[in-house]
């Protein structure tokens, strides 16, 4: 007599059936998911303590390099001048283009299998800046760091998209880039007692903790059924959705998306690559296009310099610091609403409340320089560009910067999730270093005020790209969105 609490699915392997044994039909939990997001929220974490490690780690380079030149002695001091310095900060997103796209291709090897093997280089290239040598030597492993960090940032995003069930996928997600703030905000609060070698040692710490989490995690089922390992796609979806869940319709379901698309692909190779990818690869690398260029990274990397021509009495490292926190609590309100409120109301709150707040911060530095030709500083109010620059971090941390990546990991198909998610991911790393480099000459041709107003223009033409062409994800399977591409073209 069978057991009740078991039950079976029929599964199709080379044309002979295979009986999967199932547990029963109860509602799965989801500590298995939970568990897995926050270990692969480990590599996020590691890839936050590396965004960070620049700033502290060239001012600690020029304080030392200044202590040298006063008292004479240069044994093991590293020159840099201002040029270098900013190739030390932007190399990493240099490296982080060229990771995407190896990434992507990567993948058809197994999710988990490529985070192992990414996180051994990743703490290397940390270790060897430990001892370095001379600046050279730091260019090299911050384009190794960030060709790591591409990587993993970029394949715990389609991991977790795998694995989540619809209702809690976003929150899921969100937990990726909380633990990346909290990582830069770590780099900046350490860096400040550590000198350069020291803090590169604890970062090179991360991604060895990292390989050990995820070492113990199981391959995606989706993954498993795309190489056609049903009995191990089985048993991963079955520790993913709990003991007493039945998983034999979900992993059926899988399965037969999978033979779908082979078949629709066979047919007509050539159209169905296009017609299955080319509406995600619209969609992604518009909206990495307007996030990269919509400021942040001009406030991420320059905060300081920036509050420096803006403020007239309050301390411009305390305002990046207030900037820091804002943007962490606005990543975990984030996980809380982009499941419940949902991805399009939360984009378009975003983009409409960034125009504005970019607008503001642009005409307050307009008419400061204009008050500062006349020979006026009014220090009582700096709190205008701070509330401004607030305004923009909470809007830009609860919509546009997390759902864009998520979006990468829901709207591409599983046989083309790693070609499509490195076509995005590489994208969006060329807008950033593209973003990073042409903020000095937008601010030498328009001035600090043109920017950000160039900005806020960025973010107007965001809004009106969301509302018609971004579609709406919320509690939707990844196959019902996958069919949703491939139809959309038919």
């Amino acid at each position: 007599m069978g057991d009740p609490m078991k039950a079976k699915a029929e599964v199709m392997v080379n044309g002979s059936e295979r009986t999967v044994i199932l547990a029963s039909n109860t509602k799965p939990h989801y500590f298995s998911q939970v568990l897995a997001a926050l270990a692969l929220a480990l590599g996020p974490l590691a890839a936050g303590l590396g965004k960070g490690y620049s700033s502290p780690a060239i001012a600690s380079l020029q304080e030392k390099q200044q202590f040298a030149i006063y008292t004479g002695n240069f044994t093991n001091i590293l020159t840099i001048n201002p040029q270098q310095a900013s190739w030390v900060a932007s190399l990493s997103l240099l490296g982080a283009l060229f990771g995407g796209m190896f990434g992507g291709i990567a993948m058809k090897f197994g999710r988990r299998k490529v985070l192992l093997i990414t996180s051994i280089p990743f703490s290397a290239s940390w270790l060897v800046t430990v001892f370095a040598k001379n600046i050279e030597m730091m260019f090299a492993t911050g384009f190794i760091g960030g060709f790591c960090c591409a990587i993993i940032l970029m394949v715990s995003q389609v991991y977790i998209s795998e694995i989540a069930v619809p209702d809690i996928r976003g929150c899921l997600s969100a937990v990726l880039k909380i633990f990346g703030h909290v990582g830069v905000l770590i780099s900046f609060a350490v860096g400040a007692y550590l000198d350069w070698r020291e803090l590169a040692m604890v970062i090179g710490c991360a991604p060895l903790i990292f390989f050990i989490s995820v070492a113990y995690m199981p391959e995606t089922p989706s993954y498993l059924v795309l190489v056609g390992k049903e009995q191990e796609a089985a048993r991963s979806l079955q520790w993913f959705r709990g003991p007493h869940a039945d998983v034999g319709k979900e992993l059926l379901t899988i399965r037969n998306n999978v033979l779908a698309a082979h078949s629709d692909r066979f047919r007509n190779p050539n159209r169905h690559a296009v017609i299955t990818i080319l509406n995600p690869i619209l969609v992604t690398c518009g909206l990495m296009m307007f996030q990269r260029f919509s400021g942040a990274n001009a406030f991420n990397f320059y905060a300081v310099s920036i509050f420096k021509k803006t403020f007239g009495a309050m301390d411009p490292h305390s305002g990046a610091v207030a900037v820091a926190f804002v943007q962490l609590l606005s990543s975990l309100l984030s996980g809380l609403l982009i499941d419940t409120v949902g991805r399009l109301p939360l984009l378009i709150a975003s983009s409409v409340f960034m125009s504005m707040a970019l607008a503001g911060f642009g005409s307050f530095v307009y008419y400061e320089n204009i008050n500062r030709s006349r020979g006026l500083v009014v220090a009582q109010y700096d709190w205008i560009p701070l509330l401004c620059v607030l305004v923009f971090t909470v809007a830009f941390s609860m919509g546009i910067s997390p759902i864009s990546w998520l979006l990468i990991g829901e709207l591409f198909p599983l046989e083309y999730r790693g070609l499509g998610s490195a076509l995005a991911t590489s994208f969006s790393y060329a807008c950033a270093f593209v973003g990073v480099k042409t903020f000095v000459d937008f601010q030498e041709i328009f001035g600090l005020h043109g920017a950000f107003w160039f900005y806020s223009a960025v973010s107007i033409g965001s809004l009106c790209f969301i509302i018609c062409f971004v579609p709406e994800t919320k509690g939707k399977d990844l196959s019902e969105m996958n069919s949703r591409n491939v139809n959309y073209y038919n």
